[in-house]
């Protein structure tokens, strides 16, 4: 496990600002993209470099204007935009203003028979963390209230101690680096360590996921 700190992701919101306003990053251990694709009941698009091109891909589809989208399905129907990367072998899940990865009942899907990382936040500042393993719910909480958890190793030993050294606020109190904190959590229960870099580099599978 590394030692990931809500400091180490302060980078994140100022490279990636529309991310920054509302995202669902979602990651499933030993699965390929288009698997993890297929688990979204998505139709497959093209391949982009980077997540910069992730999120230009996104306002593309958002404003109607995506050509490819419009070949694959009739855009009246309700889709979101859903792009996977394959890391460290984890299949890394992006919706840039999406929140899928933090349904329980697509989460069951994405994860089944394997683990699962899920965080999403909205416009809102609602927000989600999720640790599942073989369809079982092992930490679930609102990183804005990281003192109100639920799942099976909700109380279990040494988890206060993991979300605060996460950098959780857990006295009840708000924390404004809650969302960092969150990335620094998935990447302590994942052993994979993501930075602009490394994002920018990455090779991303487009898909259209159907809304539930």
């Amino acid at each position: 496990m590394t030692a990931a700190h809500a400091t180490d992701y302060t980078w994140f919101e100022q490279r990636y600002p529309v991310l920054g306003e509302a995202y669902c990053l979602t990651q499933v251990e030993g699965v390929s993209a288009a698997e993890l694709l297929r688990r979204f009941d998505a139709l497959t698009g093209r391949e982009v470099t980077g997540l910069d091109a992730v999120v230009a891909a996104w306002e593309t589809f958002d404003d109607g204007e995506d050509t490819e989208a419009e070949a694959l399905f009739d855009l009246d129907e309700d889709r979101l935009l859903v792009a996977v990367a394959e890391l460290d072998g984890w299949a890394l899940a992006v919706e840039p203003y999406g929140y899928l990865g933090s349904l329980p009942e697509v989460i069951t899907g994405l994860g089944e028979g394997t683990r699962l990382v899920s965080h999403f936040r909205n416009v809102n500042a609602v927000d989600h963390f999720n640790w599942w393993e073989r369809g079982a719910c092992r930490l679930q909480f609102e990183p804005l209230f990281a003192d109100q958890k639920d799942g099976t190793d909700a109380d279990a030993p040494g988890v206060p101690e993991l979300l605060a050294a996460c950098g959780f606020q857990l006295d009840g109190e708000r924390h404004e680096l809650h969302t960092e904190a969150a990335f620094a959590l998935a990447e302590r229960l994942t052993d994979v360590r993501l930075g602009p870099e490394r994002l920018e580099a990455a090779a991303f599978r487009l898909g259209y996921a159907p809304r539930p």
